[in-house]
This record gives C-alpha cells, structure tokens and sequence, in this order.
C-alpha cells in the first residue's frame, strides 16, 4: 500500500469513527462517546488485512491503544504482526493480564517466533523485552490517555533500557515473570508458556525477579534450571518441607547470586543424626550471596546451637533481619551480637524467641552494635521480664532513627513501661509504640480485668502528659502473655496531646 492510499484508507476510517461518535450522541441523554481514536481503532480492526499493513505506516503513539484493542478482541493475526512491527524495547504484557487471555498471549508468542528466526529485525521493530509481570500499568495508561503523562522514574526507565539493548540487536530476547511454584505451577497458560521457553532455550533468556516456592517436585525444580538464577533478586520458600529438602534446594539458592531478599519458612527439622550435615548444606550457600539484604527465617528450629555457622557465612551488610519464633541458646544471641553483618541494621526482628533465662546484657550489647541505624524493633512474645527490659534502656534511647518498637506479648509491670516512655521521649521519629496490658491489669489467674486496665491506662496517660510532647501509644492484648491465647484481637489506642483534657 502507498503513503497516499494509507492517508485515503486512515482519512476513511476516522470519518466513519467521527460519524460513528456522532451518531451514539445522539441516542444518548449524557455526553459520554468513546474518543474518536477509540472507534478508528475498532473500525480499523474489523479488517485484519487492512490493520496489518496500516502498521507500515501507523504513527507510534498509535502502537498501545491498537494493541490493547487487538488484545482484548483476541485478534490474533493482528496481535502477531504488532509484536514483529512494536516500535518500543520492552513489551509490558503482565499489565493486561489482569484476567486470562490465553488465545492473545499465544499470538504474541507466535509473533516472536517469527523475530526470532529472523536475523534481521523489521524496520520498524525495537523489541528485546517481553515483561510478563503485573507491572507497568503506567505505560498502558498513558497511551490509553486514561492518564496524563508523567515525567517519572516509572515512564523514563523502559527508555534507557531500550537505548542500552539497541546496541545489541542481536542479544537474546529478555522475558521477565514473576514465578510460584506450587503443586499446580504448569496448570493452563503457564504449562504452555514453558514448553514454549524449553524449546527456544537458545534464544531467549526467562527472568524472573521474584520467585515464591511452596512446592518443590521435579517439574518445579525442571522450570528452576529453565530461568536465569543470576536474575532473581527475591526469594520466599514457604513449605512444609523437611530440612532435607531444604538442604536439596541449597545449591539453587546458591546460584541466586543477585539476591536481595530471602524468606523462609515452615521447613520441619530431620532426624538428629543428619541436623548437622543439612543445616550446614543451607548455611554454605550463603557465602554465594554477596547481594542479601533483608533475611527472614520463621521457625528455623535447626539453627539453634548452630546459629553461628549461618552468621559466619554473610557475605554483606544486612538491612533487616527476622529470626523468630524458634528456639536459641544463649550462646547463638551472643554470636548475633557480635556479627558484623548487623551493624547496618534498619529492622530488627526476634519475635517468639524465649529470652527469659539470657542474661539482661546481651539484648544491650545487641542493641549497641544496631543504634545508629535501627529504625523498626520487635520483641514480641519473647518472654522478657523487667530486669531485660531495664537493661536495655540505655542502648534503646541512642537509637535516635527508630520508628517502630512492640514488645507486646511479654509480662510487664506498669512501672518499667513507664521507664521505657521515659527513656524513648527524645526519639523523634518514634510514632508506632506497642505495649501489653502491665500486669497490674491481670487478677491473680492471669484474667484481665477491665477495672484494673482502665486504671492503669489512666495512669500510663498521666505519665505521658508529664512527659510533655504528642504522643500515642498502643496497648496491644493480643497475644496474651500469660498463655499466649491470642482470643483479643485488637490494640487500645492511648492519645497524649498534652492538653488538660482526658
């Protein structure tokens, strides 16, 4: 088709959109038509033939509202010919996949079957990035004129990638997708998708930045050895495994050597005899990661004793750390203490670790090596008594960038909370405070009694007032620290606004 047969047929289409807009005025009460770009789009659409080669010439702003159409209305042949013309690096189809289009996402697949056996590129086409991901929402908005465009980071960045990747237009096709593996990981879309990637290995490169693992069988472990590991940047393991598993999964761990963030969680201790040897299978693989920085271990009951093997391997300094509700020696808080992996620390995390028998010193210590960074603490349900808590004061009053501090859950008189008020006042930055009912609020079985709160809660507010500045605080009766029973499932707010009223 020539340039002035195009302008012949485009002049057409938007006159018959006009006409169109026109006439749906006219049988409405509310001034509401679709744009005029809308309906030359749709116009253009019900003739494939024409809307392919019209791409020849289509302007690039035109490129995402045609494309979002031709993906909603499964325009298959269009949808492949678009991705062989995309006159941008970086394709944002997770944006659109809110629901399952599975008949448009194996067009765009066959679109790049044709790239891909292409040593030559179309003229028209930039593409290198294939993000699968629920991302860029921002990207479609604006072309769609749904939203203004903005000058942000969000808008900017695919541009950059795409300059840096146009150097290179023969590297492999980049694909990006956020995995979860679980029991039925290669249900519908997805089982097609990677045979898919299994066949053009080659070719591609599969990137995924955040991977969630709650199940781990040959196939998931087969889509493992199918991803770029060097890409993945977080990790959750939340499995009911046993600590042989875990210990099997080490070695792909290891290879995630850009990780940032680990979580893991729910994984059952082995027999005594092969503790050890799993335990230290796990902990190696963190020599490999020279990236990490926030650990979250919940209820790694094989690490007590042996906490150390795993601080001995951090390779870099950690921004947040969570160990919780598993048990510790003494000797294990001691090493923590002592790790120089933690003296950056923003968040710190230690919730459901019995302290109660550790001496009062070692917390203090702690919480020296973190003071001038820590900014989140939570001791919750740590069985702490008055003498730990005093101890720890002096160190807790010089974290001067804490906002966060909970020790709900613990057993502790009215008196040492108002210590802690005290010695926290000159903490500016100090604004979500977590407390337990004082014990003066429990009878003598361990019930709390509403009187007594009320009371002690009067008494908490006076204290603030005599402090002198705004402040509020939270008494927390969940979980309860007598037995743990989390039966109250709500906080009382204390409001200080240094004011004579109540």
């Amino acid at each position: 088709m020539n340039l002035t047969r195009f302008h012949e047929v485009v002049g057409s289409i938007f006159g018959l959109a006009c006409w169109s807009g026109i006439q749906r005025y006219s049988k409405m009460s509310v001034w509401n038509p679709l744009r005029l770009r809308d309906l030359a789009g749709m116009s253009l659409l019900k003739d494939e033939a024409l809307a392919i080669t019209a791409l020849e010439y289509l302007p690039t702003e035109l490129f995402p509202p045609l494309f979002m159409e031709a993906f909603y209305g499964s325009h298959r042949e269009t949808l492949k010919a678009m991705v062989q013309a995309w006159p941008f690096g970086r394709l944002p189809l997770g944006g659109l996949m809110q629901f399952p289009h599975a008949r448009a996402l194996q067009a765009v697949l066959d679109g790049l079957d044709v790239l891909l056996a292409q040593r030559v590129h179309p003229r028209r086409c930039k593409l290198r990035v294939l993000d699968l991901r629920n991302t860029s929402h921002d990207f479609w908005s604006m072309w769609s004129g749904a939203r203004a465009p903005m000058c942000s980071r969000m808008l900017k960045a695919p541009v950059a990638e795409d300059r840096s990747r146009a150097e290179h237009p023969l590297a492999p096709m980049e694909i990006f997708i956020d995995l979860c593996l679980s029991e039925k990981t290669l249900d519908g879309f997805l089982s097609y998708f990677m045979s898919w990637v299994e066949e053009r290995l080659l070719s591609i490169h599969l990137c995924c930045k955040k991977l969630r693992v709650l199940s781990m069988d040959k196939k998931n472990i087969q889509v493992l050895r199918m991803v770029r590991l060097d890409c993945i940047q977080e990790v959750e393991v939340s499995c009911t495994w046993p600590l042989s598993t875990l210990a099997t999964f080490a070695p792909l761990l290891g290879q995630m050597s850009n990780m940032q963030r680990l979580l893991v969680s729910r994984v059952h201790v082995s027999a005594p005899e092969e503790q050890e040897q799993h335990c230290l299978q796990f902990t190696s693989q963190f020599l490999r990661l020279q990236h990490l920085r926030d650990l979250h271990l919940e209820a790694p009951s094989f690490l007590e004793g042996r906490l150390d093997q795993m601080l001995r391997c951090l390779m870099s300094p950690l921004e947040n750390l969570a160990i919780t509700n598993c048990l510790l020696t003494e000797s294990d808080v001691t090493h923590l203490s002592q790790c120089p992996s933690i003296s950056q620390l923003k968040g710190l995390d230690l919730s459901g670790i019995t302290l109660t028998h550790f001496s009062p010193y070692i917390l203090q210590v702690l919480l020296e090596k973190v003071a001038s960074t820590l900014q989140e603490l939570y001791l919750e349900k740590c069985g702490i008594v008055d003498p730990q808590l005093e101890a720890i004061l002096p160190a807790l009053s010089h974290c001067s960038a804490l906002t966060s501090f909970s020790v709900r859950g613990n057993l502790l008189s009215l008196a040492i909370v108002q210590k802690v008020l005290g010695c926290t006042t000159g903490l500016p930055g100090l604004c979500q405070e977590l407390y337990p009912p004082p014990r003066e609020s429990y009878s003598s079985l361990g019930t709390l009694l509403p009187g007594r709160l009320a009371q002690v809660r009067a008494e908490l507010l006076e204290s603030l007032r005599a402090l002198g500045r705004p402040r509020t605080i939270w008494i927390s009766y969940s979980p309860c620290p007598h037995c743990g029973n989390d039966a109250f499932k709500h906080a009382e707010r204390i409001v200080c606004s240094c004011s004579s009223d109540p």
